[in-house]
Order: C-alpha cells, then structure tokens, then sequence
C-alpha cells in the first residue's frame, strides 16, 4: 500500500505540473494576441507608421552580420562628405525633393515626421553594390514634407523613374522592377543583391497599416 501510495502521489505532481504549463502557455498566447496581433486597432497610424523603420531596422540587424553585408554590398566609391540626400519620383506629385534623412542623424520620430529615412545598416547610392532602402508614412503630418508622401505609392509601375540627389548634387536615376506586399517580419527585403545597386521605398498598406508595400528600382544611370 505504501509503494501504491508514492506511486499516485508522483502521478498527482505530474499531473499538477501539466496543468500549470498549459495554464500558463494559453496565458502567454492570450496575452500576445491582445498586444501584438492588431497594432493599428490600438494604436494611431502615425504611431504605427512611426514604429516602421525601427522594426525593420532591428531585425535587419539581427538577420545579416555587417561584415556579410559589406561583402556583398561592395566598396564605397566617390563617397560624399553628407549622408544627405533628397527623393523625387516625376510619377508621384508630392514626391519632389523630398529629404532623406540618415536615421543616425536625426533618429526615425523626426525624420517620419519631416520626410521620409533611410533605414539604418542599408546600403546608399554611390556604393557599386546597395540596396538604399527608405521608409516613408503613407499620411504624414500637414504641413512638412512627410504629408501623404507615399499615399499613392502604389500607382507606380515598372518602368517609372526614381531619382536619389545626394549633397554633391549628383544624381541617381532608378528603373522600377518590382512591386509588392510583404509581412513586416519579412526581413530578407532589406538584403543588398549581388552585383546590383537598388533603391527600395516602403510604406503601410491600407486601410489597416497591417503589411508592408515595397516599390523596388535599379540604377541606370547616374
């Protein structure tokens, strides 16, 4: 009876701990469900939209070591004394000598806020090999640079131009190639391509801001 009796008590402790892991898994995943899985029904578009570069940012970080990405991206040539450059798109009426700022800089709130950013880690136009990747809010605030820069970002087809200015005031004409819609966790879209120089914009998708849309262009001319 005594060896019977250990017995069901170790069955009982098995059983006790079963049920508080179970407990405690469905917590953690109600829990993830109520603050992650709808952004944008808790929070405002700006604030969404002002947290995009910063999330795209930290997992490009923790997708690709530097020392890959500078072998893949290539040297720096001809390389201006400013990082600063300014976006235009002939397609786009409100996208005219728009400002890029370098996030490093001016950090990503103020940047959204008064053009569009270049994603921190992400390549540039003067570099042979690059993917120059800019976020920009599809409302934006009235009155600055960011307002409805990329509303309409999704009428672009392949063939428009994109033009990159840097501070030497030398040009970089883009071919668009590519449009689509990605997840926001989709971190391999910020990857320079081997032996290609590219320009990527990116913003939210409507009318939820849940996804992302990218437009992608490669150098033709400079």
């Amino acid at each position: 009876m005594k060896k019977l009796s250990t017995k069901y008590k170790r069955r009982r402790l098995a059983a006790l701990a079963v049920a508080v892991f179970l407990f405690a898994g469905l917590g953690l995943v109600g829990y993830s469900l109520l603050a992650g899985g709808s952004p944008a029904v808790a929070e405002s578009p700006e604030r969404v939209q002002g947290r995009i570069s910063e999330e795209v940012e930290k997992k490009f970080q923790r997708s690709i070591p530097e020392r890959i990405v500078e072998t893949v991206r290539g040297p720096q040539i001809e390389t201006p004394e400013s990082k600063r450059l300014e976006l235009s798109v002939p397609a786009l009426d409100r996208v005219d000598g728009v400002p890029v700022y370098d996030a490093p800089e001016s950090g990503y709130e103020k940047a959204l806020h008064d053009g569009v950013v270049h994603v921190r880690g992400t390549g540039f136009p003067w570099q042979k090999v690059a993917n120059v990747y800019i976020a920009g809010h599809r409302v934006g605030y009235p009155g600055t640079k960011s307002n409805l820069v990329f509303w309409d970002l999704n009428e672009l087809e392949k063939g428009d131009e994109i033009f990159l200015t840097d501070a030497d005031g030398k040009r970089y004409t883009y071919e668009v190639f590519s449009k689509r819609v990605i997840s926001p966790d989709t971190t391999s879209i910020l990857r320079p391509t081997r032996g290609k120089n590219i320009i990527s914009l990116q913003t939210c998708t409507l009318p939820d801001y849940s996804h992302r849309l990218i437009v992608q262009g490669e150098l033709k001319s400079e």
